[in-house]
């Protein structure tokens, strides 16, 4: 007996350094699939309406102006600055972010289906708390579905699900629904191919509320529509050219949409996907975004246009992605 406890020691031990070994190989694969990806990374699709490419041969004078321009918001994508891993709480999927506004409050929707939303003084105060306990608990009159909210001026706008897909506009601060309307798009599918869950996607910047969506009809690509935040009504919507199999989130920042894909076996998130509504990014201005490896695929990314983050969930983890932004060029 001592004779086979000793081989299987022998063994044990052998075992856990060909182990160590294989991680040391893996890791050193890793990092020469990470450079081999910024050096050779993938094609952007980049694409904007067909009026504005047409109108792209005109010189300034004489080139329209798009329906849609946000005079004084011109930031797009460079490169990722840093990456901050803040806490891991909650459930696999969820969405965290803050006021796009003014507040420096952090706000947690845990799980794809809930009624109690938590709000934090600040990341930190996240970062501190056990679990989300620390957080004051909001209670919502009607559950949320998904993960495309997003909270704008002391307000939450949120999706909920019944026999059709309602947007809510709930004020924070009173704890009163001001205002909801039913989203105007018959057919639905999910927004993106590897978060199921998620119907209809939410953000605002320069006091626009932008909502990403898909249909039947267009079930193969993601479209967007532009809305008032205060009346809840679509006042534009696009195709975009940005496919809905294996995109994993999106986010817009500026009247540009950024949709980040990955694969079902969770690898390396990337930006391959670019459209702008006032045809302002061309293709030498895409950016060829990797996100560091991580655990497995963002179920949400909602970009801070005050402090130039990405705030992600990642299975579980409440991540911030620090970003360079530049000008966009216009022609």
């Amino acid at each position: 007996m001592n004779g086979l406890t000793e081989n299987l020691e022998k063994g044990h031990e052998a075992l856990r350094s060909d182990a160590e070994t294989v991680g040391t190989r893996v890791e050193r694969l890793e990092r020469e699939l990470d450079y081999m990806e910024t050096q050779n990374p993938a094609p952007p699709c980049v694409d904007m309406d067909k009026n504005l490419m047409e109108q792209e041969i005109m010189t300034a004078k004489e080139k329209p102006k798009a329906e849609y321009k946000l005079s004084d918001c011109r930031d797009m994508i460079s490169r990722i600055k840093a990456m901050k891993i803040v806490k891991k709480a909650g459930g696999l999927k969820g969405v965290w972010f803050k006021d796009t506004s003014v507040s420096g409050k952090v706000y947690v929707f845990n799980g794809t289906s809930k009624d109690v939303l938590y709000e934090f003084g600040s990341a930190r105060d996240l970062a501190a708390s056990v679990g989300l306990s620390r957080g004051r608990p909001i209670h919502l009159p009607f559950p949320w579905s998904g993960m495309g909210h997003t909270i704008y001026n002391g307000y939450a706008y949120y999706v909920t699900e019944g026999a059709v897909f309602q947007l809510i506009k709930y004020d924070l601060q009173n704890g009163s629904v001001v205002d909801s309307a039913v989203f105007s798009a018959d057919d639905q599918v999910p927004v993106y191919g590897l978060s199921p869950e998620t119907y209809i996607d939410l953000s605002a910047d320069g006091g626009v509320l932008w909502a990403l969506f898909a249909t039947r009809d267009t079930e193969r690509t993601i479209s967007l529509a532009k809305m008032d935040p205060d009346t809840l009504e679509v006042e534009q919507m696009w195709d975009t050219p940005c496919p809905r199999e294996n995109a994993e989130a999106g986010f817009v920042i500026c009247g540009t949409v950024y949709v980040v894909y990955n694969t079902k076996l969770a690898s390396r998130s990337r930006v391959q996907c670019v459209f702008d509504v006032d045809g302002l990014v061309t293709s030498d201005e895409a950016p060829l975004i990797y996100f560091p490896k991580r655990y497995s695929t963002h179920s949400s990314l909602k970009y801070s246009p005050l402090e130039k983050m990405i705030y992600a969930w990642d299975d579980g983890y409440q991540i911030l992605y620090k970003m360079v932004m530049k000008k966009k060029l216009e022609v």
